[in-house]
């Protein structure tokens, strides 16, 4: 593993991030990394390698990584919910579940109107406790990233589960392949990254319902991928690199990534001042003079 020189791209003069000199290689050698979580109860970091089917821990106590759990069911996009459970997007399994603090499994969502889901791909959990999930269909376009199979569902969505009563409802459509999504700090926008659209929507929220989603900002390079948001408001996007943008949609800076792709990324850290980030077969991180905005 190789620590790699930093370079960060200015390209707007509000853009004052600062950190490390060099991106810190945590792990090397995996197929297709995503779904970074940070897990501050017990200090690590779990993340997915989809076409090898299980999930993986970076402890932060001493640098090891092992196996977290094997098979899978070829997990992708992770969070956790306020209890520090974590919640999965299986697309092997074509649904959104939940572990529990004794191991167990629990199913959230895996139908939508009596029909099977795509292959849910990323997630995130409002303070409500509402689990908010898109939901394209890399998983069933073959076996590499789960299991293929046609799809049941006309199209690709983005689906909101009632914390009360466990209902799984379409609040948002109109996109190619939803992917990354992330709220705001105050949970009044969310963030939906359209991957072959090549941009960003921005959803106001109101109660459990989604309006506007009007464009954001378009992708500077590559797919965009997953998001995270930190505590000023501003859009962290994994594509070619990783985006920052301010909250007008304005892309302030860079952070070169030397991979060919970045899928995604999460604050992490006691101060959540790390910056955890899957890219192709590797895991970097940076500590930076900015403070992610919890898992949102």
């Amino acid at each position: 593993m190789h620590n790699a020189p930093v370079g960060f791209r200015k390209l707007d003069e509000r853009f004052a991030i600062k950190g490390d000199r060099y991106l810190e290689c945590l792990y090397t050698g995996g197929r297709w990394l995503e779904g970074p979580v940070y897990v501050p109860s017990g200090k690590y970091l779990l993340f997915s390698d989809i076409p090898n089917d299980r999930i993986m821990r970076w402890d932060e106590t001493d640098g090891s990584v092992s196996v977290f759990r094997s098979p899978a069911g070829y997990t992708n996009g992770h969070t956790l919910d306020r209890q520090g459970r974590l919640v999965s997007c299986s697309h092997g399994e074509r649904r959104v579940e939940r572990t529990e603090l004794d191991g167990s499994v629990t199913v959230i969502a895996d139908r939508w109107n009596g029909k099977r889901l795509n292959s849910p791909n990323d997630v995130v959990v409002s303070s409500d406790g509402a689990v908010w999930f898109t939901d394209p269909v890399y998983g069933i376009l073959s076996d590499y990233e789960g299991h293929q199979a046609e799809p049941e569902i006309d199209g690709c969505h983005v689906y909101r589960v009632d914390p009360a009563t466990g209902a799984v409802d379409l609040v948002a459509d109109g996109f190619e392949r939803p992917n990354g999504l992330a709220f705001s700090p105050d949970e009044s926008v969310l963030y939906i990254a359209d991957t072959h659209g090549g941009h960003l929507r921005a959803f106001d929220v109101d109660g459990g319902r989604l309006s506007g989603g009007d464009v954001f900002c378009e992708s500077p390079g590559g797919n965009l991928d997953g998001l995270r948001v930190d505590t000023q408001g501003r859009v962290w996007a994994a594509a070619e690199d990783v985006y920052c943008f301010d909250p007008d949609g304005t892309h302030l800076g860079t952070l070169p990534i030397p991979q060919p792709a970045v899928s995604n990324l999460v604050f992490g850290g006691p101060k959540r001042n790390r910056l955890f980030i899957t890219a192709t077969d590797s895991v970097y991180s940076i500590i930076l003079n900015a403070n992610g905005a919890w898992q949102l």
